[in-house]
């Protein structure tokens, strides 16, 4: 029997019948906090762009976001309804959950279509919150009730399930389940995949021996201060760029949370990030994700809150 601990969520300990199914429940929740993230992001942008009266941008926000759900979550919606939920709903725990959950899929699949189909703006960013709102509570049951009664179950294996499943594992189907996108302890430096990134987010207090260095400047500000409007006195902010506060977001899924949003943006877009502290790891992350395609800038450093503008390159 193992184990897999999430210290902030209601369910603490997942016992799991192997130690594979337990990597699997986690690269799950990963690729669900990432899902999560990206819709997020769209709802938020659609949010601005109908308050900025923008019909061009809103169009535009309104395309990016019907395909994020009919290519990515939707399938995912219908991976889970051929291979996870017959397990699930096999044991007397969960069936009747299951069913719920089925209903539920139904749910996001119109409220999908408003969002493509409604004419007027206000009935697309209210289909598009809704979205978001049941999206967040249906993956809550998956994380805390549906993967751990399958993953305890010896006669379930979530890992055959899953098995070269992309649209229940996202990336993480081409790593070994278990994987850790950040991979080394620390910060990685000595690593050849962190000094391929060129170091881009910054390893400040690491030890490396590399000066802290955000290359591509202040991505959209146009002053040139590589360290935002706190340090260069621009004060200048995009009133459209979403915006992201992960200080409420569980520890645990926080780094994919992130990443589903950035990945959300487009070439020359931003992301203003809102975390608890300076997000050295998470940026390294993103920095190899992108291939060193991102610009950092710090607007804020604490000391309750670290407000940076991630722009994509």
């Amino acid at each position: 029997m193992s184990t897999t601990t999430r210290p902030d969520s209601p369910a603490n300990v997942v016992l799991a019948s192997t130690a594979e199914d337990a990597a699997a429940v986690e690269a799950v929740r990963e690729h669900h906090a990432e899902l999560a993230g990206r819709l997020a992001a769209h709802a938020e942008h659609l949010l601005r762009m109908v308050a900025a009266a923008d019909s061009a941008a809103f169009g535009q926000a309104r395309a990016a976001a019907a395909d994020f759900c009919t290519e990515q979550l939707l399938p995912h919606a219908a991976a889970e309804e051929d291979a996870l939920y017959p397990a699930a709903a096999a044991l007397p725990q969960t069936k009747l959950l299951v069913e719920a959950m089925i209903a539920e899929h139904r749910v996001l699949e119109g409220l999908v279509r408003d969002l493509g189909e409604a004419t007027e703006p206000p009935r697309v960013v209210a289909a598009a919150h809704a979205l978001r709102v049941l999206f967040d509570s249906h993956l809550a049951k998956e994380n805390d009730l549906i993967l751990p009664a399958a993953a305890a179950d010896p006669a379930v294996s979530l890992t055959g399930i899953l098995a070269g499943m992309h649209e229940l594992l996202g990336e993480h189907g081409g790593h070994q389940l278990g994987d850790h996108e950040e991979g080394h302890a620390g910060c990685g430096c000595g690593q050849a995949e962190a000094h391929a990134a060129g170091h881009a987010a910054g390893h400040a207090g690491c030890g490396c021996g590399h000066a802290e260095a955000h290359a591509a400047g202040h991505a959209g500000c146009g002053c040139g201060e590589a360290d935002g409007p706190a340090g260069c006195g621009c004060n200048e902010v995009d009133e459209d760029m979403p915006e992201l506060d992960v200080r409420t977001v569980p520890h645990a899924i926080r780094h994919a949370t992130v990443i589903g949003a950035f990945d959300a943006i487009p070439a020359g877009g931003s992301l203003l990030l809102i975390a608890p502290h300076d997000p050295l790891p998470l940026l390294r992350q993103l920095s190899r994700r992108t291939g060193g395609a991102m610009a950092v800038s710090y607007e804020q450093r604490g000391p309750e809150a670290w407000h940076l503008r991630l722009t994509r390159t």
